[in-house]
This record gives structure tokens, sequence and C-alpha cells, in this order.
């Protein structure tokens, strides 16, 4: 989370008597050249820690004070966009407890929140005839739009079994079969980049597939992966809907198709707020570029060294870097923080500069860019902790993956009841790893969450379960639902224990058996025992649902004779119904009560009782905003959450306020944990798979190049690659290959930047460790470049310290 800035308070709200905002707090020097922002173009670079949100909250507040003071609230708004999801509901809130002190000005007014998605969102919803979309149109999830994709890459390689075969060496086409679930896997993942690639360049399939037909020569990748998108445009049209990557393309298309319209835009934002900017493309730039092109009043805040998301999409640094350049007399800096410890600033600081000058691969474009972190100031109210001992430790001893988690599980064991009202965290580069060591921990007896692990498809699972219930309770009188809460939810949860992630192993397959095991319960729902079947066919038919519920005179059940053939059968419906009852009554509890009331009967693992107190909290907060909305309101959120519809509005895992929690060891991905802290940060697997220096000659192994292809391709920067050069007009110019060396730099550089954000996690203790791999005798991973550096410097400040 940001760190709060200096703030002098001079009252209990927090402001003086008849003042403002601006004499709330005393900003640091670096915040107030921010604050006096009196319009044009703004850049910012913010460092971890150094209260962005806080200040772009904060100059959001002003801006909408301005426009009240101009009178022209009820007409214009500032508009605040983000890229990632987490930071809608954080910016919501501040804005309007900064707004909440000011005399007049009311929460919700005079500004808007949104998500990239969501802005083009709004967008096209307003004017959907100007891209020919009806009123009604729908968007599809992700979810749905996966499943789409993956039926049509099941019918393509059912039908062309051969279609990869010129990228697969010899010896694995020999035994297809060892590989076949790798290949359809990979198969998936170019179909993906493949799609979304075109949609950046706004190119249809139908033209792709004319310009390929004029090309000489085979391209298996570019027919399979024209086939998929054609297929998959061709579902979305059957349904009236578009999906995300369409949103934004959809967006511009409406903005260039009436120039009243973006008028009305321009004046309705004259000012747009841009936060993590590192993360925007170039369609998004362009998006806001007209947005603000009539007043040029545009902010852009981000850090190009937190920018974890950019390989294999169309996110770049360069945007944000270009823009700073573009206009110096607006380039600010965010420079100080006071997160972390000194040692670990100074770690951070290193890792900027050897990237710079010794990196021996990544150039200066890729590298960790400037500036350094600086602590706070003396006499800050927030001043840096101080470093735990050590505050630093590089463990260089060479490891296999099972022996680097007992030594993390034995360090957390001495320290922990030491530190119970610490917070600690080990961040894992995957998922797969992640849960490896919350089996060691729970064998060990230690405290832990592992609600960070989960995917977003999995917290659309429990959400799914909490809204179908939530949906029967406001509308007992609908058969429909209370059939699918005896289907669908309450049978399904009982008899498989749908909520539990199987044992995670090492193979690269085990996310998707954790995601199956959460989310499809397809084969489940489909194949229930026939009595279960039967049972939900008498609910759907009931004319009085709630005569089931609530028994008069004579009891529906009693008049089901059959019941008693199934042993046990009776007692399980009976169970049902006092679930129901229960739940039925609970409806006169705050939505946020009730929510958790569910839960706890529906749930027993903690990341699942985690996720329902967190999406509690958000029903509640929902309420606060929307006065008049009721539970029936209330439940379509939820159903929103469910649905993924809620990325729209800016839901998602990791923005439903996830706070560290003392005395337990948080288990997360380096990914999640961005914008979150604890006391003591365990970064595992640094070696050379996770973080690989971006070249050949280190003998680094990257994610996309798969073992059973020939030449060591990445097939899906290669399809990405032919895609572009497509789009272009001719495949003269491809080399085959050139974009496998690119995907390595890009890896190199955004793996390096992973690092860096996992180190900043870190307050007052940072610990690293390295492990070989699967095959430590055959072909063991070595530590990265980086570790070795960080190892290096560690030694030399320890060094210096004896010294001194």
């Amino acid at each position: 989370m940001d760190n709060e800035p200096i703030v002098n308070r001079t009252s209990e709200t927090g402001a003086e008597p008849g003042g403002s905002i601006v004499n709330a707090f005393t900003p640091r020097p670096a915040q107030q050249r921010i604050l006096d922002y009196a319009g044009g173009p703004m850049g910012i670079s913010a460092v971890p820690g150094s209260g962005k949100t806080f200040t772009l909250s904060l100059l959001a507040a002003r801006l909408v004070e301005r426009l009240a003071g101009q009178g022209r609230l009820d007409d214009r708004e500032v508009l605040v966009v983000t890229f990632t999801n987490s930071a809608v509901e954080n910016f919501r809130s501040r804005i309007a407890n900064f707004l909440r002190q000011e005399r007049g000005l009311l929460p919700g007014v005079g500004y808007r929140v949104r998500t990239l998605h969501g802005l083009a969102h709004d967008i096209v919803r307003e004017r959907p005839g100007l891209v020919g979309l009806s009123e009604s149109f729908d968007i599809v999830d992700e979810r749905t739009a996966n499943e789409i994709k993956r039926d049509a890459v099941i019918a393509y390689v059912q039908q062309n079994p051969d279609a990869f075969s010129a990228y697969i060496q010899p010896d694995y086409l020999q035994n297809f079969r060892r590989i076949e679930r790798y290949v359809f896997d990979d198969a998936i993942d170019i179909a993906n980049a493949a799609i979304r690639i075109a949609k950046e360049l706004r190119t249809p399939p139908f033209e792709l597939q004319a310009k390929l037909n004029a090309q000489s020569g085979a391209w298996p990748l570019l027919d399979f992966a024209l086939h998929i998108y054609a297929d998959y445009q061709r579902s979305l049209f059957m349904r009236g809907a578009v999906d995300f990557d369409d949103l934004i393309v959809l967006a511009l298309q409406a903005l260039d198709a009436d120039p009243d319209y973006l008028a009305r835009l321009q004046d309705r934002w004259p000012y747009v707020l841009e936060d993590e900017a590192q993360d925007s493309s170039a369609l998004q730039e362009r998006m806001l570029q007209l947005l603000t092109a009539r007043h040029s009043n545009w902010v852009r805040v981000g850090d190009p060294n937190q920018a974890i998301n950019t390989t294999f999409t169309s996110a770049n640094t360069r945007f944000l870097r270009a823009f700073m350049e573009q206009y110096p007399a607006g380039a600010r800096d965010l420079p100080n923080s006071g997160r972390c410890a000194l040692p670990i600033i100074d770690a951070a600081n290193f890792l900027i500069d050897w990237s710079m000058n010794e990196h021996p691969v990544l150039g200066q474009g890729d590298a960790l860019a400037l500036p350094h972190i600086q602590p706070t100031p003396p006499g800050d109210p927030q001043p840096n902790p101080e470093p735990g001992e050590p505050p630093l430790y590089v463990f260089n001893r060479e490891l296999t993956p099972d022996e680097e988690i007992s030594v993390v599980v034995t360090s957390l064991k001495r320290w922990l009841p030491n530190n119970m009202a610490r917070t600690v965290a080990v961040l894992a580069p995957e998922n797969t790893r992640g849960f490896r060591l919350t089996e060691a921990l729970e064998r060990a007896a230690l405290p832990f969450d592992d609600s960070l692990l989960r995917s977003d498809s999995a917290t659309r699972a429990a959400a799914q379960a909490l809204s179908t219930v939530l949906s029967y309770i406001t509308q007992p009188h609908v058969a429909t639902h209370l059939e699918r809460v005896w289907s669908e939810v309450w049978f399904v949860r009982h008899a498989f224990g749908v909520g539990a992630p199987p044992t995670a192993d090492e193979s690269d397959g085990a996310e998707e058996l954790i995601e199956e095991a959460f989310v499809n319960r397809k084969s489940q729902i489909q194949n229930l025992p026939e009595p279960v079947t039967t049972f939900g066919r008498a609910l759907r038919q009931l004319r009085e649902p709630e005569s089931f519920l609530f028994p008069g005179t004579s009891d529906w059940l009693a008049s089901i004779g059959w019941l008693d053939e199934v042993e046990g059968f009776r007692a399980m419906v009976e169970a049902f119904r006092l679930d129901l009852q229960r739940w039925t009554a609970a409806t006169v509890l705050p939505v946020d009560e009730l929510l958790l009331t569910l839960g706890n009967d529906l749930f027993t693992k903690p990341a699942d009782l985690a996720l329902t107190h967190r999406l509690a909290v958000l029903l509640h907060k929902l309420g606060k905003e929307n006065p008049t909305w009721r539970l029936p309101e209330l439940a379509g959120e939820l159903e929103n959450v469910a649905q993924n519809k809620r990325r729209i509005l800016g839901f998602t895992d990791e923005g439903l306020g996830y706070e560290p929690k003392a005395g337990q060891v948080t288990v997360a991905t380096m990914h999640a944990a961005k914008g979150l802290e604890w006391d003591r940060v365990y970064l595992i697997g640094g070696n050379n798979f996770s973080f690989p220096s971006g070249g050949a000659e280190f003998g680094d192994k990257y994610r996309g190049e798969r073992w059973y292809v020939r030449d060591s391709l990445n097939l899906v920067a290669e399809t990405i690659a032919q895609v572009e050069q497509l789009h272009m007009g001719t495949l003269d110019e491809y080399e085959p290959g050139r974009a496998t060396e690119q995907a390595r730099l890009d890896m190199g550089a955004e793996r390096l930047r992973l690092l860096y954000v996992g180190m900043t996690r870190a307050r007052r203790e940072l610990i690293l460790t390295y492990n070989t791999g699967r095959n430590p005798e055959r072909d063991p991973n070595q530590p990265a470049l980086a570790f070795q550096a960080l190892g290096r410097f560690v030694e030399r400040e320890a060094q210096d310290g004896e010294e001194g």
C-alpha cells in the first residue's frame, strides 16, 4: 500500500476550522511541486512507497474544489483513470474523504474514477450506435471468452493434427502423446496472443486472412491463429457481445466517428489524471490523448521500474518515459519513501545502478531507471523503519526446491514466535512454488494466509456460490433460484468439498489443476447422482417455492415418498432446508453481516472465508455509496463480481482491500504483492529460470521456449511477430528466431523489475534464496545474475561495516 505523506494534524478532522485541505498537512517538497499543478501536461515518476495514491487523490480533490469555485460541478468532472483494477476503490474512498472535509462539497460529485477499460466502457455504452452495437450489448467475461477460444482450438487441432509438426523436434513427433497436452496448452496461448495483438492493430480476421492468402509459402502458425480469431469473433457476434480487448478499440472508433461527441467528453473532463501509467499501451495512450487534446490537462503518474505485466502484452514503459521527455517542464519525481529501512533502500538503489551500468545484456532502454529511492527527511512523521538484524541476507547456498522451502520454514519457526506483532511474507515467482510452501507451513503448524495465491477465476467461483444463494434469498419465490442453490452450490460443496485446492506439484499443469478444482464444476453438476437431479427438477417445478422453505399444515417434502428409498437422502434434504431457513432469517442483518453468515456456512477453507470478508466489505461500501440500493441491487453487484463484469468498475482479487495480518505468514506471488508491504519478506526462487538475464550466453532458461520445439523458438513471440508483419502487408521481412531473441530481452527486463518490486515490499528485513530446479543433477538452475550481484553487494556492505 502507498505510505501516507507527511501529515501535520491541526485538528481532529485534519483541517483547521474554516480551512481547506490545503492546510491539512505539510507536504514534502516533491509533493508540493505536484500539488502546485495549474494545468497542462505533467509526468510523475514515483518510487515504491512514495505516497503517489495519496498525492494524486489530493490533487484530484483540489481540482474538484477548483471546479466548484468556478460553479462547474454540474457539468464537469475530474477524471481519474488507472490501468490496474486495485486502485479504483482506493482512489474513490480517498477523494471522498478529502472532499468530506470541505464545506459544501459532497463525496461522489465532481469526479469519476475508472479503470482504462472502465472508461472505454463508459464511452461506448453512452453511444453504442457509433460502433454498430445495440443498446443492450453485452461483455463476455474472461472465463466465457477462454471457453470459446478453447473450444475453437480443440476443433482445429482435431481436424488438423499436424498443425504444429513443422515446429516440433523429430524425436517428439514420433512420441507425440508424450507432449500432446503441452502442445494443446501452448496452442491456446498462441491463439490468445494472436487475437490480442490483432485487436490492438485494429484489424479484423478477414483482412488478415486476405493478406495471408496473398503470401507465398506455408505459415502454419498464422493459419491456426487466424482460424481461431475468426471463430472467436463469429461467436461474439452471435452473442451480440464484445470482450475486454474490444473495449478500447471500440472507444477509439466512437471518438473518431463523432467529433461532436469527442468535444462533449473533452468539456466534461477538463482534467485527466492517469495512475499506473507505466503499464499504458499505444491504444490506451491514444484514447487519453484524444480526451485531453483540447485542454492538455493530462497528469500521468507511474514507476517504470514497477512495470511487471508487459511481456506479450501491448503495455510498454516507453510511453511514460517518452511523455516525460516530450514535456520536460512538467516532469516531476516522487523520490521520498518511508516504507523501507535504509539498508533495503540502498540495496534497491544498487540494483538500479547495477542494471544501468553493469548488466551484461540489458541496454539503457531495458534496465531499471532513475530516480533512486530517497528516505524521508528528518522530522518526517513517517520515518523509515529501523532495520532488522540483519536487514538484508542473501542465502548463497545451493538448494534443491524442497531444501529451499525447508530452510524458509525453519527460519520462520524460529522468527515467528518472537515477532507475533509483526508482519511477514514469503513471495514466490509463481503460484506452484507458493502452494508447495503452504503445504510445508501446514505440516509445521505455522499460521499462514494464502488467499493472494488464488487465481481471479477462483475468486469468481467462490463469489458465484455466494451470489447464487444471495439471489435466492432476495427472491425466494423464484423456483429456478431455489434449484440452483441446491444443485450448483449446496450439494456440490457438501458432497464434493469444492473450495480446497488440490496438492500442487511441480508439473507445468499444476495451476490448471488448481483452477479446475475451483472453477470447472460443470462436470460435477452435469454428472450429479440421479436422486439429486430428480429432486432439483422437482424444486424447479414448484409453483410456490416458499412452501418448501416454510411448510404450512402440509409439508411438500412428506409427499415425496422416494426420498426414503435413498439412504440418508431425506436427512440431507432436511439439512438443506434448515440452511435455507437460517439464511432467509438473516436478511434482517446488514448486507456485510449477511454475507459473512453465508460464507461461514458455505466455506471452511481460510482463503474462501477471507474472500467472503473482503466481499462483505465491498458490498458494505457500495451500500453506503448508493443509499437507495436494497438487497436485490447488491446481489446484482455480487453477480457482476462472479461474472467478472465488476472488472469494468474496478474489482479484482487484488482490489478487495487485502491487509497483511500480524502473526501469520502471507504466501503470495511477487506479482500479487505489488502495492503491499511486510516487516519481513522472503524472496524465494532467485535462479536463472525465474529471473533470466535476457540473453542466451549465460545458459538461462525461458518459460516461453518449450523443450519440444525446434531451435528453441518461442512460438508465442514468433506468432505475434508474424501477425505484426502480416498487418503491414507482407511477410518477406519476417526472420525466424528474431522475435524469440527480443522476447528474451523483454522477459529479462520484466523479471528484473519483478525482483525490484519484491525487494521493495520489505520494511525491516529482506531475505533472498535460490534453488537449483527440478533437475539439479542433470540440468541445475544457477543463481540469477541479479541475485549474484546482490550477494556481492551485501558482502561489501558487511566488510565496510566491519572496517568502519
